[in-house]
C-alpha cells in the first residue's frame, strides 16, 4: 500500500480526484487536509467528509488554512457553485463522519516524518503545504513525491491570461513550495482541455456505469461543465484534479517530463501567480546547474509534465468510477 496525503479545496473536480484515490486498491489515503480555495474552508471540510462517506473509507479529514498567506481570499464558486459541487442542496452533505481533531499543517509534518515513501497530492492553493514547510523545513527532503495540480507551464492560465487559479489564489505560498526543494511533479491546468476533458460520449458512458461514484462525478461537475464551455468554448467536463491524481497513481501516464527551475510571480498585478518555467535554462538559477545534485545546497528542480496519455487517464477514470 502506498501512503498518500491529499490536500484539497474540495471543489467538483477535486471530488473526482479524491474518489479515485480512495478507490485505488494499492493507495492508502492516510489523511485528507482541506484548504480555502474553490470554496471557503468550512465548505471544503464538509465536502471532503462526504467524499470519504461515499467511498465508505476511513481516511480522516482535517481542517487547514482558511485564507491565503497574505492575500484576500477569492473563491471559485462562479465555476463550481456555492457548495463547490454544483449547488445540489444537501444531496451531497455528509451524514456523519465528523472532522478529525488536529490541524492540517501538523498532519502534513507528522506524516512526512513518519513515511519515507509518502506521496502528497495537492489539488488546491498551496497554503497548508507552505505553512508546513515554514514550520518544518526538514520535510522537504522526506517527502517522496509531491504531485501538484497547479500552474500553467509556458501556456495560458484559467483565471488570468498568465495564471492558473490554485497558484494565483495564494502565490506567496506557491513560491515557498516551488523554492523548497520538494520532489515536485507539476501537472498544469493545460491537461484539462481538449482530449483530456470528458466529451458528451464519455459522460454518457460514465452514466451508463450505473455506480454512485460515476453519478456523483457527473452531477457534481454539471455547473463546472457550463463554466468550462463559457470559458473555452468547448463542451465537456474539465477535470484537472482528476488528471493530476491519475499521474500520482500511475506515473507512466506522464509520457514526457523534464526538470527545470520554476518560480512564481508575486509582485506583478499583471502576472500574479504565473508559474515561470525556465525551460531553456537561461536564468542564473542554481537549480539549472548542470550537475545540480552535486551543487552545494542546491534544491531539487521540479519535474514539469509536458505530455500525458489521455486515453490511459480516461481508462483509469472509468475503472475507478465503475
Amino acid at each position: 500500500m502506498r501512503p498518500f496525503l491529499i490536500d484539497t479545496d474540495a471543489g467538483s473536480d477535486d471530488a473526482v480526484a479524491v474518489v479515485m484515490a480512495l478507490r485505488q486498491r494499492d493507495v492508502d489515503v492516510r489523511a485528507i487536509t482541506t484548504v480555502a480555495g474553490n470554496v471557503p474552508l468550512g465548505q471544503a471540510l464538509q465536502n471532503a467528509r462526504y467524499f470519504v462517506e461515499l467511498c465508505a473509507a476511513g481516511a480522516p479529514v482535517y481542517a487547514g488554512a482558511d485564507r491565503p498567506l497574505l492575500r484576500d481570499y477569492v473563491s471559485a464558486d462562479w465555476f463550481h457553485g456555492a457548495d463547490g459541487l454544483g449547488d445540489w442542496g444537501d444531496r451531497y452533505a455528509p451524514r456523519g463522519s465528523p472532522a478529525a481533531v488536529g490541524h492540517a499543517v501538523d498532519v502534513i509534518i507528522d506524516l512526512a516524518r513518519a513515511h519515507s515513501d509518502l506521496t502528497i497530492v495537492t489539488l488546491g492553493p498551496l497554503t497548508n503545504l507552505a505553512l508546513a514547510l515554514r514550520k518544518a523545513p526538514d520535510i522537504a527532503k522526506r517527502i517522496d513525491r509531491c504531485v501538484i495540480m497547479g500552474g500553467a507551464a509556458c501556456t495560458n492560465g484559467n483565471v488570468t491570461p498568465a495564471a492558473e487559479y490554485n497558484i494565483w489564489c495564494d502565490p506567496e505560498a506557491a513560491q515557498i513550495v516551488f523554492r523548497s526543494g520538494l520532489a515536485i511533479e507539476m501537472v498544469g491546468w493545460e491537461f484539462s482541455q481538449g482530449s483530456f476533458a470528458l466529451s458528451l460520449a464519455d459522460i454518457e458512458a460514465l452514466r451508463g456505469l450505473g455506480t454512485p461514484y460515476a453519478q456523483f462525478a457527473i452531477d457534481s461537475n454539471s455547473k463546472g461543465m457550463r463554466g468550462y464551455e463559457a470559458q473555452t468554448g468547448e463542451i465537456g467536463i474539465s477535470l484537472p484534479d482528476g488528471v493530476a491524481m491519475a499521474v500520482a497513481i500511475d506515473p507512466a501516464i506522464c509520457r514526457r517530463a523534464s526538470r527545470h527551475a520554476v518560480d512564481v510571480e508575486c509582485a506583478s498585478d499583471l502576472t500574479r501567480g504565473m508559474t515561470v518555467v525556465d525551460k531553456l535554462g537561461v536564468a542564473a538559477d542554481e537549480r539549472n546547474h548542470p550537475v545540480w545534485r552535486a551543487a552545494l545546497q542546491a534544491p531539487r528542480r521540479p519535474s514539469i509534465c509536458w505530455e500525458l496519455d489521455a486515453a490511459r487517464w480516461k481508462a483509469m477514470l472509468f475503472r475507478l468510477l465503475g
